[in-house]
């Protein structure tokens, strides 16, 4: 089967140090590698012949996803920061991006799977969300944690080439740099616990944050981004969150006009495709990210290593 994509993914593929990608596995949360299967995936990405084409491999996605580039503003924890390469003054790159269209499919069709098995004659949940359950429907229980997965997986290899497009972009512009991984974090996600009962976590606005495990907290384009270390709190379950959180909905962000200063958009370098996810994600949409770092910090959740600040944001 031969695979295809967009000319600049195939040649990312083509150029990457394999030797550094394989060195920084350890530093991919599970190592990128879930128990996934492809026929979970959209057919046209795992056809049984003939060329692979996947025009959403390698790019960021809408909502709140983003490419930034940043600059490593303080230090709080220096020993860490060492140890995983980061150091004040450095320019760093911060990726949010997940699965994709693969993402869409999966939960499109699980959705329509858990609807159809629910017991007849039983009333619908009033939020419309289905459960399915270990003890009566271990298959399905099965298949849709191997079907997130797929996901999952797919999310990870999306970040792997997003962050190799950019560090070959730099090595063109600026020679030899290393410009290693810090740490590729997923958020979002179902995830096994360990123990002798099978139980899971799902995390939605939240990230495994994992005795001594790296954790990335952003902020919004106007504000600073952290990098922390987790402290594995039993009682929130391993996690923090994955953002400052929204203050204010995108619908009602594209009511308040376009005004520069009522956004926080002052001083905020954004690059976008479409003008109003720039209102819709602007600053002013957010929770002030120092709050919610230091109640995660006083609740015994994480610690800061490193506090980033924007210099330039993508919005897709």
């Amino acid at each position: 089967m031969a695979v295809g994509g967009a000319p600049a993914t195939a040649r990312a593929l083509a150029r990457a140090d394999l030797d550094q990608l394989e060195q920084e596995i350890d530093r991919v949360h599970l190592g990128g590698a879930l128990d996934g299967d492809p026929r979970w995936a959209p057919e046209d990405i795992v056809p049984a012949e003939g060329v692979v084409r996947d025009g959403g491999l390698a790019t960021i996605g809408g909502g709140n996803h983003f490419v930034e580039i940043q600059v490593v503003e303080e230090v709080v924890d220096r020993a860490r920061a060492r140890q995983w390469d980061v150091r004040a003054g450095q320019v760093a790159i911060m990726i949010h991006s997940g699965s994709r269209g693969v993402g869409k499919h999966v939960g499109a069709m699980w959705r329509d799977r858990a609807r159809s098995m629910w017991p007849k004659g039983q009333k619908f949940p009033p939020e419309g969300l289905f459960s399915l359950s270990l003890a009566d429907q271990p298959e399905a229980v099965a298949g849709y944690m191997q079907a997130e997965a797929t996901a999952a997986n797919y999310g990870f290899l999306n970040r792997l080439l997003l962050a190799e497009l950019l560090r070959q972009r730099l090595r063109e512009l600026f020679g030899e740099v290393a410009a290693p991984l810090v740490y590729d974090l997923p958020h979002n996600i179902t995830l096994p616990v360990e123990g002798p009962a099978r139980r899971w976590i799902t995390r939605k606005g939240a990230c495994p944050a994992g005795l001594e495990q790296p954790v990335i907290i952003p902020g919004s384009m106007g504000a600073a981004s952290y990098l922390l270390v987790g402290r594995g709190s039993p009682h929130l379950l391993g996690s923090a969150s994955h953002g400052a959180g929204r203050a204010t909905s995108r619908f009602e962000m594209g009511r308040r006009g376009r005004e520069t200063e009522d956004l926080g958009l002052a001083g905020v370098d954004c690059i976008t495709l479409r003008e109003e996810r720039r209102i819709e994600e602007a600053p002013a949409a957010y929770k002030p990210i120092g709050p919610v770092i230091a109640c995660q910090v006083e609740a015994g959740l994480c610690d800061v290593v490193a506090r980033m600040r924007p210099l330039m944001t993508f919005k897709a």
